[in-house]
């Protein structure tokens, strides 16, 4: 239950929020994106009043602020490992708390969107907007394939488990190196299968 809500985001609500069109959400975040990113690096009051005001429009969504929190909990990991390459500038103690604040409220603004608005009502705009279709067709595959490989990966999880009697730590590693090696194996087997069947169909890029 939680890998289905961490893929597909969206939270269900009557909120104005929700009602709001597609594209004035899409373009209110990139907005608020981009000025954070052009906020100075020692502007914490700026960074401050804008977390202030993501947390409140969470909570006047009326959306899942646990649930808000575990997603970006999930990718701050990431923001982190790229942060403390600043670490090794001289002065890299203010870029690291700089690059930290401004990456994580990008994340926020993004989840907080995704949390509000569907997805296909994204590949929408995006559509309206004239981006590539292939770059749109791409983000809808990826999109609905996540499931699929999750899908995949639950059975095959089952599957070693059901063939495992003795647990420790070696046999457990070992095994899930061996779930992602076949994982990315069939997963590289299923998208040449449907590329193939696509272009069967007609499908041009």
């Amino acid at each position: 239950m939680i890998r289905e809500r961490l893929l597909s985001p969206y939270q269900h609500g009557a909120s104005v929020l929700h009602r709001l069109p597609p594209g004035l959400k899409l373009g209110a975040a990139l907005a608020c994106i981009l000025f954070i990113v052009l906020l100075p690096r020692n502007a914490w009051g700026l960074h401050l009043a804008i977390a202030s005001g993501l947390a409140a429009i969470a909570i006047a969504s009326r959306a899942s602020l646990p649930q808000l929190l575990l997603r970006l909990l999930l990718v701050e990991p990431i923001v982190i490992g790229i942060a403390l390459l600043a670490l090794l500038r001289p002065d890299g103690g203010l870029l690291f708390l700089s690059m930290i604040t401004k990456s994580t409220l990008s994340l926020a603004c993004m989840i907080l969107l995704t949390a509000t608005t569907r997805f296909s009502d994204i590949l929408g705009v995006l559509r309206r907007l004239h981006v590539p279709a292939l770059l749109i067709t791409s983000l809808a595959l990826t999109h609905r394939f996540m499931f699929v490989l999750v899908e995949e990966m639950q059975r095959m999880l089952r599957a070693r488990r059901s063939r495992t009697f003795v647990e420790d730590r070696a046999a457990t590693w070992s095994g899930s190196s061996q779930v992602a090696g076949r994982l990315f194996v069939r997963a590289s087997e299923r998208a040449e299968r449907v590329y193939l069947a696509m272009c069967a169909r007609g499908w041009e890029q």
